[in-house]
C-alpha cells in the first residue's frame, strides 16, 4: 500500500507567518541619498528603527541591500533611458553619479545601521533576487518568511515582494516602515500590493513577535 502523503497546510496566523523560527527582516536601500528625498522622513526612520530592534531581540536575521551601480559601459541600454528620464537629461554622458560606493551618498542611514551580525548584499536591479545569491541563502538558513522594510515602495519592495510571493516565501511588507519619493505612488502600491502579499503595519508584527 502506497504510504499516504503529508498534507502541506499554510500557516494561518500572522504570529505563526513571522515566528522568529523562520523569518528574515530585509532593509531595502536605506541609503543616505534616498532617505533625504523620501516624504516622510523622521516617521519612516523611528518605525524602521523600531522593527529592526525588535527583530534583533527576537534573533531574526537582518540583511541590508545598497544599491551598487554598475559602470555606464556595462549598464542595460533601457535603464540608462529610465535614469535619464528620472534627472531629467537628454544625454546620457550628462547623468549625475549615483550611489557611487564609498561617498556619503551610498551609506546606510546611521540611524538603522547595520551591526555586526547582520548582512550587507550589494546588488544592481531592483530585485533582491536577479545577479544575487539572496534566495539559496535563504533556503541554506531555512528562511519560509520574508517581511520587506525600506525606499522605495512603487520599485524595489514591489518588485521584490512579488517575486518572493512567487517563489513560494511568505511575504510580508511592512505599511509604516516603507516609503517612497512620492507619497501617493507610495500609498497606490500598498494598496495593489494587499492583494498579493501581507501589507502590516510594524506594531502588529512586532507584538507576534512578544
Amino acid at each position: 500500500m502506497a504510504k499516504k502523503q503529508k498534507e502541506m497546510r499554510p500557516y494561518l496566523d500572522l504570529k505563526d507567518i513571522v515566528d522568529p523560527a523562520h523569518t528574515a527582516l530585509v532593509v531595502w536601500d536605506v541609503q543616505n541619498l534616498l532617505v533625504a528625498r523620501i516624504f516622510n522622513q523622521t516617521e519612516f526612520l523611528n518605525n524602521l528603527k523600531t522593527i529592526i530592534e525588535a527583530a534583533r531581540k527576537a534573533g531574526i536575521p537582518i540583511i541590508y541591500s545598497k544599491i551598487v551601480p554598475l559602470a555606464r559601459a556595462y549598464e542595460a541600454p533601457s535603464k540608462t533611458l529610465m535614469m535619464m528620464r528620472m534627472f531629467g537629461v537628454d544625454d546620457p554622458a550628462k547623468l549625475p553619479l549615483f550611489m557611487q560606493p564609498g561617498t556619503p551618498d551610498a551609506e546606510i542611514h546611521k540611524t538603522v545601521a547595520p551591526q555586526e551580525n547582520d548582512m550587507v548584499m550589494d546588488k544592481h536591479t531592483a530585485n533582491i533576487f536577479i545577479g544575487t545569491h539572496f534566495e539559496p541563502m535563504m533556503r541554506n538558513r531555512g528562511i519560509e518568511t520574508l517581511i520587506f522594510t525600506g525606499i522605495s515602495t512603487e520599485i524595489g519592495i514591489a518588485s521584490s515582494a512579488r517575486d518572493a510571493g512567487n517563489r513560494g516565501f511568505y511575504t510580508v511588507v511592512v505599511k509604516d516602515a516603507v516609503s517612497s519619493m512620492d507619497e501617493k505612488m507610495h500609498r497606490s502600491c500598498l494598496e495593489v500590493l494587499e492583494r498579493v502579499v501581507l501589507v502590516e503595519p510594524c506594531q502588529k508584527i512586532i507584538e507576534s513577535w512578544a
